[in-house]
């Protein structure tokens, strides 16, 4: 049977055993907080002409060199351009083309002054009118050059960057409207438990309802899965070797909850070692000691623990950056920053504790963390309120207050560097 080894030990070990699942093309849109697997190339110069960038007067900016407040320059203006119209004649010295944002610069054009500041001498500022410039301006001021974002045939997106929301509108500019991206794992949810009921019915004397299927398909989602929550399994050995069996042809993942631990009903480990080959069955921490991992026919089996928050602790730590490797991500781990105690901490467990926890700022800007009054392994209350998770190292050292701690972000992309 294999030894209880350390956190760090447990998610090596189920990442070693996954791999980035076959690529598959979806829309652009489709495509949002997924993997590029591969390069992305624009189709064309983004912008594909100058423009402007706000409204103004488009003019050669040598005409207004010599403008100041004591001595304005008057330029009269010939044309006026809107957004999706282009100007194709001339513009002489002493002239300038009244301009909208957005709209295709003038060939004679070299900069554009925003309307706000010039002045009106005759008209009122379109064509046939007279206006005035109280201050130079810099060649190339105000406009847009073709090609700012992107050249014709180059790489915009790189194979392994996450498609964020302005990154779908910057790859439909550049015309790429279908990507190769990394298919997102299908994951079996399996609770055993002869006392579980379905959340729909009331619970009878000696049965609770399964809220363990409904977090971990919850977690899964949130970490870009695809889950499937299966019929509740009970106690006994083969009804859950069926279920893993099953499950194991179907899914690239399967999670099950409860049955985890030593007891007369826990079967997940025999099932495992039977069935396939069994890596882990004991992590050092807490909660969520019990913690089986292994390969059935080929598909990774995770059996997680019974109690609630000791399931979700085991999801998020070890489950959730192997479900992300499959889908190609870079970043596994959930972010962490060092953090103050807001109060004192008594060590009674030499395991690693994950305190469910919320942290703050103090009024330096300073982390400060506050773990849950109550840590209960069996609470999901707790763990809607709290934001990341407290960790007292291995050990019997306790902590005081303000002595820092490493605190592991809920909320956070896994992308942001802290």
């Amino acid at each position: 049977m294999p030894e209880m080894i350390s956190l760090e030990e447990a998610v090596e070990l189920v990442l070693s055993h996954v791999e980035p699942l076959p690529t598959e093309r979806v829309s652009v849109l489709d495509a949002i907080g997924r993997v590029a697997a591969e390069d992305l190339r624009s189709d064309i110069d983004v912008a594909p002409f100058a423009h402007a960038a706000m409204d103004g007067f488009a003019l050669h900016a040598s005409d207004i060199a010599a403008a100041s407040e004591e001595a304005p320059v008057n330029l009269a203006v010939i044309a006026e351009i809107g957004a999706g119209s282009v100007y194709e004649g001339a513009i002489e010295p002493g002239e300038c083309v009244r301009i909208m944002t957005g709209a295709p610069l003038p060939a004679d054009a070299d900069a554009v002054v925003k309307y706000e500041i010039v002045g009106v001498v005759e008209g009122d500022g379109k064509p046939g009118s007279v206006v005035s410039f109280a201050a130079p301006t810099k060649v190339g001021s105000n406009i847009r050059p073709a090609g700012e974002e992107a050249r014709a045939g180059e790489v915009i997106v790189g194979a392994g960057e996450v498609i964020s929301s302005a990154g779908v509108g910057f790859l439909a500019g550049c015309g790429v409207l279908e990507l190769a991206t990394y298919r997102r794992p299908k994951v079996a949810i399996i609770a055993t438990g002869s006392e579980l009921v379905d959340p729909s019915e009331v619970p009878t004397v000696g049965k609770i309802r399964n809220s363990n299927s409904y977090a971990m398909a919850a977690c899964a989602k949130q970490a870009g899965a695809v889950p499937t929550i299966l019929p509740i399994v009970e106690d006994t050995y083969e009804a859950l070797e069926a279920a893993v069996l099953a499950a194991a042809d179907r899914f690239d993942f399967v999670v099950t909850t409860g049955g985890a631990a030593n007891g007369d009903f826990d079967f997940i480990k025999p099932v495992v070692e039977a069935a396939g080959e069994l890596y882990m069955t004991t992590v050092n921490m807490r909660p969520g000691k019990a913690q089986t991992f292994g390969l059935v026919k080929g598909t990774p089996v995770f059996g997680l623990p019974g109690n609630p928050a000791a399931a979700y602790c085991g999801f998020e730590m070890i489950i959730r950056p192997a479900l992300r490797k499959m889908q190609g991500y870079g970043c596994l781990a959930h972010p962490h920053v060092m953090a103050a105690l807001s109060k004192d901490v008594r060590k009674k467990d030499p395991r690693r504790i994950l305190m469910r926890s919320t942290l703050t700022k103090d009024e330096a800007g300073a982390y400060v963390v506050t773990p849950a009054k109550n840590q209960s392994s069996g609470l999901f209350g707790v763990i809607q309120k709290s934001n990341c998770m407290a960790v007292m190292p291995e050990g019997m050292e306790s902590k005081a207050a303000g002595d820092l701690v490493e605190c592991f972000l809920l909320d956070v992309p896994e992308e942001v560097a802290l």
